[in-house]
């Protein structure tokens, strides 16, 4: 059977940036026959996401992920339909995921590594289940519950940095059904500042692009920062920092800014930044979602109440045609999208 997949077709290197072209669509074959408890699966999402670009390097800082090889098929979260199964607990019309699914039109896959997914609890969004019902989803309220000591009452005020990303769209509105009073966004348009406060509930929202955060953050957070959820590092997480109150939180999901530099991850706080973190004994661990997984059917269950009860609002970019992931890897890396981006 002739099938297209994606490769990767070049490395950006530690320090460049990635494009389109590091990635390549071409057509390669599968058998046609599957043994003993494999399956046939028809893609239908594949999951972009900003981690993915530690992926593109040989080394790729982290234990815990495989470094894509140059002209091999690249593999992320995804969903798909059963074709034909020869697993005894999956069928023809079977929805199914995995968070190694290859990104190619049709694959064979053991059916062992497979989660059958249930579309009724997400009213039949399929591919929440890479975003909200997802890891991505995971991230945010683990995130929040572990390392953001969010108490319901404490007049707590939440900044989250990459407010208009997947995660952090999610960990603001996350933050506020967990108990922060006040919930402050960070992004890098207007647009996606209106959507977080009038669509996702966040309390303000700061364009960083138009300069003034430091200012922006004392007019909106009066009594200071309690819990910062960091998706960027940098420059903003460094101002949100000099703001955060003693005692106080930052939840480190990620560090998208620092991802094109060669330093290490967590990278290392400016001097003075770090002199205010230790002197107002700021809680700043690194936060990995896979050491929670115990959690993770309770977590998801959560999650899916709120979608089912309208307290969790979900934004997707949907791009059509594997051709397009290479440009669409792009974009979510320069930021140029709201909410969760979807391959279709």
């Amino acid at each position: 059977m002739i099938i297209q997949r994606v490769v990767l077709n070049s490395r950006p290197g530690k320090n460049g940036a990635p494009v389109a072209e590091n990635f390549r669509l071409e057509q390669s074959a599968i058998a046609d026959t599957i043994q003993g408890g494999q399956v046939r699966v028809r893609t239908l999402y594949l999951s972009v996401d900003p981690y993915m670009r530690c992926r593109m390097n040989e080394d790729t800082g982290a234990d815990y992920l495989l470094p894509w090889q140059l002209s091999e098929v690249a593999d992320g979260g995804g969903i798909g339909v059963v074709e034909e199964s020869k697993h005894d607990n999956l069928a023809k019309g079977d929805f199914v995921t995995s968070f190694n699914w290859p990104w190619q039109t049709v694959a064979i896959l053991d059916g062992s590594l497979l989660q059958k997914l249930v579309p009724e609890l997400v009213n039949g969004h399929l591919s929440y289940f890479l975003g909200v019902a997802g890891i991505t989803g995971l991230t945010a309220l683990l995130g929040v519950r572990e390392k953001g000591h969010v108490a319901a009452g404490a007049n707590q005020t939440m900044v989250v940095s990459g407010a208009a990303g997947a995660c952090g769209s999610l960990a603001g509105q996350i933050g506020r059904l967990e108990g922060c009073s006040r919930v402050v966004g960070i992004a890098g348009t207007d647009e996606k500042c209106s959507i977080l406060v009038q669509e996702m509930g966040f309390d303000a929202a700061i364009n960083y692009k138009k300069g003034g955060v430091a200012e922006q953050l004392r007019e909106l957070c009066p009594g200071g920062v309690d819990v910062y959820f960091d998706n960027v590092g940098g420059d903003i997480s460094d101002t949100v920092i000099s703001q955060m109150n003693q005692n106080s939180h930052i939840i480190l999901c990620g560090q998208i800014s620092q991802y094109n530099k060669d330093v290490p991850y967590p990278p290392p706080l400016p001097p003075d930044i770090e002199k205010i973190q230790k002197e107002r004994n700021i809680t700043r661990e690194r936060f990995l979602v896979l050491n929670y997984m115990d959690k993770e059917e309770a977590s998801i269950l959560q999650l899916c109440q709120w979608i089912q009860e309208g307290k969790l609002k979900v934004r997707e970019t949907v791009i059509e045609g594997l051709a397009n992931i290479g440009a669409a890897f792009q974009s979510m890396m320069n930021g140029g999208n709201i909410g969760k981006q979807i391959i279709s």
